[in-house]
């Protein structure tokens, strides 16, 4: 039986993630109660003591902070969340480690990869327990992917393909910068598709597939000037608006990744394939309880794609839900991290992808952004 131990949870930011988060601490006790620590929401912050006030009583935080340095000084608070826009990331990270709190932080780790291995030393120096939200991992057909991945049916890898486009930015009028546009803003996300979307594709892909050696890429900025819309003053966009590019993995696979906010039709396509010498797995972010495979033993009059539902007790993370047949969502795949950080704790293991790992992508969005400013290939050491 749970002994219940109280993990008392600071949340700093309450914006989308905020609420996804939030969303992941009060449904894990109704769906792993076995598991001996318990999520208490103790404080949330916020910039405006209204906004922080609206968020705790709409999701159930005991107090509010306007000062995220007085939430992590608090000692009623043992993990800082961190749902900031990126640039906070880093200054918020550290300060949370040094102070001896577990730090869970939203992707990406920040913005460049100096910034984010000044977390990981931070991080390493505490001894704290950390993961980073990249949540697709625990979809429950993409973590089956990785079991098939990791049985060998696959054999030699020899492609990986993936993309993620929307086209919420097509649109020369829209400013860039301040409340619900900070990802236009370079200076405040880093940089546009590479660091916001693609660092779920290279996520994924290392997990799946190992390590990226090399990289050539092509980034375009479609509107180069926009209204900041704090200031009112037109200035150049900083950000990427679409990114492709070609990379080596350590395995000797080649992989092709794309991805745009300038595709219209598309509000988030993300999808992977992975080809392998006797078999292919492929997803969709679309149709999220389905993986899709081929194999080349199959009797030739069978041979050919199959559908797999990924709704059976025995298929991952789906004995905690429904029944067979019945699908579950995106907000799912955060439950599943709280559950699977909270067993972390139990285990005394680490709950992934960690700072440290979560800094390999940091490292490839670098060469990509770097590759494409140059046109040349990056090697990744």
């Amino acid at each position: 039986m749970a002994t219940n131990k109280e993990l008392r949870i600071g949340l700093i930011g309450c914006g989308f993630m905020g609420r996804t988060h939030s969303n992941g601490y009060l449904r894990v006790k109704n769906f792993f109660p076995e598991q001996q620590y318990k999520p208490v929401l103790k404080a949330v912050c916020a910039r405006t003591e209204s906004k922080a006030r609206a968020f705790a009583d709409q999701w159930g935080y005991e107090s509010i902070e306007t000062d995220w340095k007085k939430l992590i000084a608090r000692d009623d608070i043992d993990a800082v969340d961190i749902c900031t826009p990126n640039d906070m990331h880093a200054e918020i990270a550290i300060a949370a480690a040094e102070a001896g709190k577990m730090v869970l932080c939203e992707k990406p780790l920040a913005r460049t990869y100096e910034e984010s291995l000044g977390m990981v030393n931070a991080i390493e120096k505490a001894g704290v327990k950390n993961t980073v939200w990249y949540n697709y991992r625990r979809l429950p057909a993409v973590t089956l992917a990785k079991q098939i991945i990791d049985s060998g049916k696959l054999g030699r890898i020899f492609h990986y393909r993936a993309n993620f486009l929307q086209d919420w930015t097509i649109n020369a009028n829209l400013p860039q910068g301040g409340e619900g546009l900070w990802r236009m803003d370079a200076a405040v996300a880093g940089s546009g598709v590479t660091g916001d979307l693609l660092s779920h594709c290279i996520d994924t892909a290392l997990w799946l597939n190992g390590s990226i050696t090399t990289v050539s890429a092509m980034t375009e900025t479609f509107v180069k000037e926009r209204v900041h819309q704090l200031t009112g003053n037109v200035q150049p966009v900083g950000i990427d608006d679409a990114c492709s590019f070609m990379c080596r993995f350590k395995n000797g696979s080649l992989g092709l990744f794309e991805s745009t906010r300038y595709a219209r039709g598309h509000k988030a396509l993300y999808t992977f394939e992975i080809n392998g010498e006797n078999a292919s797995i492929r997803w969709d972010l679309h149709d999220l309880n389905r993986l899709e495979f081929f194999d080349n033993a199959d009797q030739s009059v069978l041979k050919g794609w199959r559908s797999i539902h990924v709704t059976d007790g025995d298929q991952p993370y789906m004995n905690r839900w429904w029944v067979p047949g019945l699908g579950i969502g995106y907000e799912h795949s955060f439950v599943h991290q709280v559950a699977d950080f909270m067993q972390s704790l139990e285990t005394g293991g680490s709950c992934s992808p960690t700072f440290r790992e979560a800094l390999e992508t940091n490292q490839v969005c670098q060469a990509v952004l770097d590759s494409a400013a140059e046109g040349a290939w990056k090697t990744i050491h």
